[in-house]
């Protein structure tokens, strides 16, 4: 098994690189970078025109390997990296058949580039992995760097409190044990646009959201009293007026990752995320891991 990290030279900077190796490092395996390069639609085409895409195609690999090679030994010079090129019509496809040949045990994104710093910005190419990828997802903030420390100071889990979403929070669990990494849970209630008609007034938002938040800590807790999770687990329940608000009420550490459940996408698991999901996902200032369904 291998963190395999989507790497373009000139694409999207270094952020998915970072995160990519601070991965590797902490679940003590190698690293691989796939950079996809377009496949001709024509086929077949004269023969002048493969043996110039051909070397398109190679020089695209090559510096965007050379590049990845520069971060990644700023980075980590001792670790275990290897460099891969995939044909592909679409960057996606590309990347899912890394996923499949290289055996990864996480893919790494970048943000898209014409975002907000520091926050997670969702390009055409994770669009459409979040419907699609078999394994779980990372996706670094825009302009992410790793953590000095380089450690993984905590794991976030995202938990709606639904029966369908303890699943994902035991797989979270067993994550961090795994990784001997702090785990907190948290859920969060928003309270959304226009939930009531202006004749009714605030107050019945402000009702309905206190008593979401209720019936949220009670879900919290019982994953303490069903032993879904260790009582030393830290539960939080965040409300906010909206989904930027709520995920900036809280504090967040330096090397801290929030992860995501997602909602089975077929007759296998896959990444498919629900609409909380999705607006969790955009809003995070860390790193998001999105677990298959």
């Amino acid at each position: 098994m291998t963190v395999v990290v989507g790497y373009l030279a000139g694409k999207g900077g270094a952020s998915a690189l970072h995160l990519a190796v601070g991965a590797a490092r902490t679940l003590n395996t190698s690293l691989a970078v796939a950079t996809v390069v377009p496949r001709p639609w024509l086929n077949p085409s004269p023969a002048r025109v493969d043996a110039e895409y051909a070397e398109y195609a190679a020089q695209l690999a090559a510096s965007s390997a050379e590049q990845a090679r520069q971060h990644v030994s700023a980075l980590d010079d001792r670790l275990d990296v290897s460099f891969h090129k995939f044909a592909h019509r679409s960057v996606s496809g590309g990347l899912l058949n890394a996923v499949d040949e290289l055996g990864a045990e996480v893919l790494v994104l970048g943000s898209a580039s014409d975002g907000q710093l520091g926050q997670v910005v969702v390009g055409s190419t994770a669009d459409r992995l979040l419907h699609s990828c078999p394994v779980p997802l990372a996706i670094s903030p825009h302009g992410y760097r790793r953590p000095k420390s380089g450690a993984l100071a905590r794991i976030t889990c995202a938990y709606p409190g639904s029966p369908e979403a303890v699943a994902v929070v035991q797989q979270v669990t067993d994550l961090s044990r795994r990784l001997d990494t702090p785990l907190r849970v948290v859920t969060f209630a928003v309270r959304g646009r226009n939930m009531y008609p202006p004749t009714v007034g605030l107050h019945a938002e402000d009702a309905i959201l206190q008593e979401w938040a209720k019936q949220a800590q009670q879900a919290l807790t019982r994953l303490k009293d069903e032993k879904i999770i260790g009582d030393g687990v830290e539960l939080l329940v965040v409300t906010g007026n909206d989904w930027s608000e709520a995920l900036d009420a809280i504090d967040w550490l330096e090397g801290e990752i929030l992860a995501i459940g997602t909602s089975p996408g077929g007759a296998v698991a896959r990444v498919f995320l629900g609409s909380h999901g999705s607006k969790i996902l955009r809003h995070s200032p860390v790193p998001v891991l999105v677990l298959p369904g």
